[in-house]
């Protein structure tokens, strides 16, 4: 077993490396958001077909998160981060070289290949490095970092697709991406293998995988009875693979943190219900604002801002406070503003002020700071060392499908109320229709999300 990294002088060095890569990949999310018209222009994509555009990666990333965080606690955490950090800067690369819709979605899989690899093991490397009393300060730091990169994602990603075009977006990727690199081989010290000399399940690896992969293909498939079939074949995938975990010697990922681990499946069933609720306003909110309200790209990424910049803001005191105070506390109040902010967007109409956008968007993003890194703290205190890359695993794959459903909710209003069609402006009025039907949902999601983040009962 790989000594921990807490008693070495490093881990103020393990915290600068993932907080690199925390908002590396954020950044690349945001910053496409605010491109995305001007790729379904230049690529003649239609509304549905863009939002494969986010969605691609979300799957991918989705269904190796658990089999990649049980290999980095059997074979070393870092070995899956470099690997990863590596696969997804050369799928930034290949994506500027895009020449079809086909060929950026399929690059956007390859990113989530890596992404997978980053988020699996990221998290466990920073919990593994610090001792529980520092542990929420230390996640708050990286949290911020992600909501950093949100914060800049849409300004300089509206900037770049402005003055030189989407491609820019996904070349910037490149350099911050070899920098992340280097310093991993420059200052990285040891790795982290707690599970070292156990199985892997693949069986249970691959169940995991087809099983997300036949759910959440069903859900893009909706309202037609094809996306029925998916998801109930996909539920059946799940039972499947439930029965196999709890028999399997070493499973991929331990049932039993779910059924005797309260804090820890209630903390990730209230990750699942926030991301599901607030993924996709950023993909919204930069379709309403340039075509509903005429904002170039420039100004709708100005715009957007305003949430990530408060929760970077607000981010690393959320975490000190959960080091101090129940992280169900802080995790729920924020989940209620969280509430809060969209139920804000379901007034949006073509001659909302920009001033009332920003303000929903600040206490959005409030709410959303006060429950991540609690919530995150939460769940990786919840478990042992040797479960840190499964932990960190499962709760990134609980934001991938809250994620994948956030934005799979998006695509079907679209496709109810517009067809697949591009977006035009006899089309204006009911994309709008979609944007508020989809805030009034997620505003209902997020409440019944505040009832299972008090569930989780008390750490300490």
């Amino acid at each position: 077993m790989t000594k921990p990294i807490q008693e070495t002088p490093g881990r103020w060095t393990v915290l600068l490396v993932t907080t690199l890569a925390g908002f590396l990949i954020p950044f690349m999310g945001s910053s496409i958001n605010v491109a995305l018209p001007a790729i379904g222009k230049d690529l003649s994509m239609h509304a549905v077909v863009l939002g494969w555009v986010a969605t691609a990666y979300l799957l991918a990333s989705a269904m190796l998160l658990v089999p990649f965080g049980r290999l980095a606690d059997i074979y070393g955490r870092k070995k899956l981060f470099t690997i990863g950090m590596v696969i997804y800067t050369a799928g930034s690369l290949v994506a500027t070289l895009s020449n079809s819709s086909a060929m950026l979605i399929a690059t956007r899989v390859v990113q989530g290949i890596g992404g997978s690899m980053i988020f699996s093991s990221g998290t466990a490397i920073l919990t593994s490095a610090f001792p529980a009393r520092e542990r929420g300060r230390a996640l708050g730091i990286n949290t911020a970092a992600i909501y950093l990169g949100l914060s800049a994602g849409p300004f300089l990603g509206g900037l770049l697709t402005q003055h030189f075009g989407w491609r820019s977006v996904f070349l910037l990727n490149v350099p911050l991406g070899i920098i992340v690199i280097a310093a991993v081989f420059w200052r990285f010290r040891g790795d982290w293998a707690e599970a070292k000399g156990e199985r892997f399940d693949i069986i249970g690896s691959v169940l995991y995988s087809l099983m997300l992969l036949v759910m959440i293909y069903g859900f893009t498939l909706l309202p037609g009875m094809l996306g029925v079939v998916f998801i109930a074949a996909g539920a059946l995938g799940l039972a499947i693979f439930v029965w196999w975990e709890m028999r399997a010697d070493s499973p991929v990922l331990n049932i039993g943190l779910f059924r005797k681990n309260t804090v820890f499946a209630m903390s990730n069933l209230a990750a699942l219900i926030n991301y599901s609720a607030t993924f996709a306003v950023g993909f919204l909110l930069s379709l309403y604002l340039q075509y509903n309200k005429g904002l170039s790209p420039r100004d709708a990424g100005i715009v957007l801002v305003a949430a990530p910049v408060i929760q970077a803001i607000f981010s690393p005191m959320a975490g000190r406070l959960s080091d101090r105070v129940e992280p169900r506390l802080v995790a729920s109040v924020g989940m209620g503003l969280t509430a809060a902010g969209l139920f804000m967007f379901t007034f949006l109409n073509s001659s909302t002020s920009i001033s009332y956008i920003v303000m929903a968007l600040v206490i959005l993003g409030f709410g959303f700071a006060l429950f991540s890194s609690p919530n995150t703290n939460a769940v990786m205190s919840s478990v042992q060392n040797r479960s840190f890359g499964v932990a960190s695993a499962t709760l990134a794959t609980m934001r991938q499908v809250g994620m994948m459903l956030s934005m799979g909710l998006a695509m079907l209003l679209f496709a109810l109320n517009m067809g697949r069609v591009q977006i035009s402006p006899e089309h204006y009025p009911m994309l709008l229709t979609s944007v508020h039907t989809a805030f009034i949902v997620y505003t209902l999601l997020c409440v019944g999300g505040i009832f299972a983040s008090l569930a989780r009962g008390k750490m300490r």
